[in-house]
C-alpha cells in the first residue's frame, strides 16, 4: 500500500466514475484500474461494486474509506511541518559573534528567530575571534561572525567573506574635536579617552602606518571591552573617541583625520569544513546580507 494507492482510492470514492477518477489523477484508466485492483489485492476484499458504469463502495470500502482520508491529511500535515521538524531536531543554533559584528547583527539575529522561526533555540557568543574558532572546532557553536582581518586561515576552517565596512574615530555632537575644520591631526585625539574593542594585529599595523608608533592601540587606547554598545554609551556620556564599525554607531559624529583613516572590517562567516551545515546558519548568512552593508 502506498499514499499513491490511497489517493487513487480517495479519488474514485468521491468521483463516482473511473474516467472522472483518472482525469482528476492524471492517468489513464487502465492505469487507474490496475492500481484500485492492486490495493484490493492487498487487503483481500473489494473496495467497490462494478454496477455497469457506475460504481459503488462496498461495506468494506466504505469502512477503509475515512481511514484512508486520514492517513492522506496527516502526510500532507507531516509535509507541511518537515522543515520546522529537521529545523528542531537540528537542536539550538550556537553563533559566535566578534564585538563589532555583535554590534551590528545580534539584535537583527535574535528579532528574526522570535518573529519567524519561534521553534528553534538560538545561543548567541560573544568573544575574541580565537576564543571563538576554538569553540567552533570544539562542537560547542555552528558558525561564527568575525572580522576576516583577526582571522588565520586554517584547512579545518570555511570562511565566506561577505561584507566590507568602514571603520572610523567617532565622538559625540559638540565633541570639542569637530571644530577643527581642515581634519583632525591624530596627536589631537590622545587628548582624550580612547576606546576601542580588542582590534587585530593589521588594524594596528595600519594605525601605525597612518599616524606612527603613537597610534598603536597597545598605546593609544585606554578604554577596551567587546561591546560596542558600552562603548559607544561612553563616548555620547563623555569626551571619550571611540575607534569602531561606523554602522555600529550612527548616533556618534565621524572624525575627520588628516590624514584620513581608510581602515575597514572585512566580515565574514565561518564554519568547519566537511562538516554539514545547521540549517539556521542560512538565517544567519541572509541576515548578513541586510545588516552589514
Amino acid at each position: 500500500m502506498t499514499l499513491v494507492q490511497l489517493r487513487h482510492f480517495v479519488a474514485l470514492a468521491e468521483a463516482g466514475s473511473f474516467s472522472k477518477a483518472a482525469a482528476r489523477v492524471f492517468l489513464t484508466q487502465p492505469a487507474l484500474s490496475r492500481s484500485i485492483q492492486s490495493l484490493e489485492d492487498e487487503w483481500g476484499a473489494p473496495l467497490f461494486d462494478r454496477v455497469g458504469r457506475r460504481i459503488e463502495l462496498t461495506p468494506y470500502g466504505r469502512e477503509a474509506l475515512p481511514a484512508a482520508r486520514r492517513l492522506l491529511e496527516d502526510a500532507d500535515q507531516l509535509g507541511h511541518t518537515g522543515p520546522r521538524l529537521r529545523q528542531v531536531a537540528a537542536g539550538a543554533l550556537r553563533v559566535g559573534m566578534g564585538s563589532g559584528a555583535g554590534a551590528m547583527l545580534m539584535t537583527p539575529l535574535l528579532l528574526e528567530m522570535a518573529r519567524h522561526h519561534r521553534h528553534m533555540q538560538v545561543e548567541v557568543a560573544r568573544g575574541r575571534t580565537e576564543l571563538l574558532v576554538q569553540a567552533l572546532r570544539d562542537r560547542q557553536l555552528d558558525a561564527l561572525v568575525v572580522d576576516a582581518r583577526s582571522l588565520r586561515p586554517e584547512p579545518d576552517l570555511r570562511a565566506e567573506f561577505l561584507h566590507e565596512m568602514a571603520g572610523a574615530f567617532m565622538v559625540r555632537r559638540g565633541h570639542p574635536l569637530l571644530r577643527e575644520k581642515r581634519g583632525v591631526p591624530f596627536k589631537a585625539l590622545l587628548d582624550y579617552p580612547i576606546a576601542s574593542t580588542p582590534l587585530s594585529d593589521e588594524v594596528a599595523r595600519i594605525l601605525v602606518e597612518r599616524y606612527g608608533p603613537p597610534a598603536n592601540p597597545a598605546l593609544c587606547v585606554t578604554l577596551r571591552c567587546e561591546e560596542v554598545s558600552s562603548l559607544v554609551d561612553t563616548a555620547l556620556k563623555t569626551d571619550a573617541v571611540v575607534l569602531a564599525i561606523r554602522g555600529a554607531a550612527p548616533q556618534l559624529q565621524e572624525l575627520r583625520l588628516q590624514p584620513l583613516l581608510a581602515a575597514s572590517a572585512r566580515f565574514g562567516l565561518v564554519t568547519l569544513a566537511r562538516r554539514t551545515e545547521h540549517p539556521g546558519v542560512a538565517i544567519v548568512r541572509e541576515l548578513m546580507d541586510r545588516h552589514l552593508v
